[in-house]
Formats: structure tokens, C-alpha cells, sequence
């Protein structure tokens, strides 16, 4: 049983958690997306360590060691890979960061990564976030002129799960940013 001392801890803490809705809308400004985009990668990549597109994409170790931002302010509607057009703001962050990014390294390969949570089954959670990357690719390319020769898409469903766990779990549907591009051939 909780005293009142226990019991005022807990609510505070409560009250200080940020809700569900809050945490889903906070989208890093350009500046940030740019900025971790642009680090070195954690390793110097030799020349014989370079790799094809397709193996990058195969290989997490090769992942984790390439800059990268975690995007889970994109709200798309459950089974959904439309993104609706209340969310082109949060989009259009995402494009200003890469079209300066472009403008100073225009060999900037950047993978988009879609991943849901563990709810349903993993063949159609892979199939949602490969679309829902396509969908965010098409979105920067169509609607916010984006050159599309420097994004490439990949759905890993709920294979890299933030939060381990079955239950539907927002932070876990979400796209992954990764400039790739000193990694390859």
C-alpha cells in the first residue's frame, strides 16, 4: 500500500510524463535532422569495406555505425501508408534538412527505414512499413522536390523494435533516417 508521500511521488511523476499525443508530435527541427544526418559515420569506412546499396541494407551492423534520426511524429492512420496531408509540415522539416544537406554534400545517399510495431502478423507489418518508406519517399520527391537518386527505401516491420514488446506501442512505427553514402562502392 502506498503512503502519501509514495502516492504524491507518483502522481507528479505522472503529471510530468508527456502524453501520448504530445510525444508523437514532437518532430526535431531541421537543424537537428540535418545535423545528425551530416556526422561522421562511428567508423572510417576503407575502401574494401565498402558495400552495394542492397548489402547496406541487409547488414544492421553496417547500420548502426552510419548517422542517423529516429522520426516518430508521422502519424499515419492504423494499416495505413498514406501520409495525410496534415502531416506535410512535419514532411517538409524533413526535405529542408536534406535539401541542405544536398546542397553541400550532393553525393548524399540517404535510406529511409519504415518499421511498425509487433501487432499482426510480421509478413503484413513488413509489407506496411516498406510501403509506409516508399510513401515518405514519394512525398519528399513529388511534393517537396526532393532528387530521388538520393533516397532509397527499406521496411524492416517489427524486426528493430525500439521497445520490446507485442502490445501496440507508438514508438516503435516510426521511419529511421540514414545517410549512407561513405559506406558505398
Amino acid at each position: 500500500m502506498l503512503n502519501r508521500r509514495q502516492f504524491a511521488a507518483a502522481a507528479l511523476s505522472l503529471l510530468a510524463l508527456p502524453t501520448l499525443a504530445e510525444a508523437q508530435e514532437d518532430m526535431p527541427s531541421a537543424s537537428r535532422i540535418e545535423r545528425q544526418l551530416e556526422a561522421a559515420p562511428r567508423i572510417k569506412v576503407r575502401p574494401d569495406q565498402k558495400v552495394t546499396v542492397r548489402e547496406f541494407k541487409r547488414r544492421p551492423e553496417l547500420r548502426r555505425m552510419a548517422p542517423s534520426i529516429d522520426i516518430q511524429s508521422i502519424n499515419f492512420a492504423f494499416g495505413s501508408a498514406e501520409i495525410p496531408y496534415s502531416q506535410y509540415r512535419k514532411v517538409e522539416t524533413i526535405a529542408d534538412a536534406l535539401e541542405r544537406l544536398l546542397r553541400r554534400r550532393p553525393g548524399t545517399k540517404v535510406l529511409i527505414e519504415g518499421h511498425t510495431d509487433a501487432v499482426g502478423s510480421a509478413a503484413s507489418n513488413l509489407a506496411l512499413s516498406e510501403r509506409r518508406a516508399e510513401s515518405l519517399k514519394w512525398t519528399l520527391v513529388r511534393e517537396f522536390g526532393i532528387p530521388r537518386r538520393a533516397l532509397e527505401t527499406v521496411g524492416y516491420g517489427e524486426e528493430y523494435l525500439l521497445v520490446p514488446t507485442s502490445a501496440a506501442e507508438w514508438r516503435n512505427r516510426r521511419v529511421t533516417l540514414r545517410r549512407f553514402d561513405d559506406f558505398l562502392m
